[in-house]
């Protein structure tokens, strides 16, 4: 039987713990596309809710895996990007992506 205190330098664990939930890994795949505003983000992820979208992008955001740039224009806009450490996921998200294309295929 496996001790909990076997996995708790395990890399996968860290990593889960910033890209893991339902949503984070759906926002990054969007964002990996083209910088994105709040109401085209929701538009592409239409069973999120926008609190529940405020909140996982702030998560993203706090992690250094996407910026916000806020602009000083009424109304406010305001746009998210991946930043450099986010862009390191990328292969990741492709490889997912061509994964689940291969699965859905066979």
């Amino acid at each position: 039987m496996e001790n909990k205190s076997d996995h708790a330098d395990c890399p996968v664990i860290d990593t889960l713990a910033l890209i893991g939930g339902r949503w984070k890994l759906i926002i990054l795949h969007v964002l990996c596309k083209h910088t994105r505003r709040f109401g085209e983000i929701n538009v592409r992820i239409p069973s999120i809710s926008r609190k529940v979208l405020t909140e996982q992008l702030r998560e993203l955001e706090a992690d250094g895996l996407i910026s916000r740039k806020q602009y000083k224009e009424l109304p406010p806009r305001v746009e998210y990007a991946l930043t450099d450490y986010g862009e390191s996921l990328r292969p990741l998200l492709t490889y997912m992506s061509a994964w689940s294309r291969k699965k859905s295929v066979e």
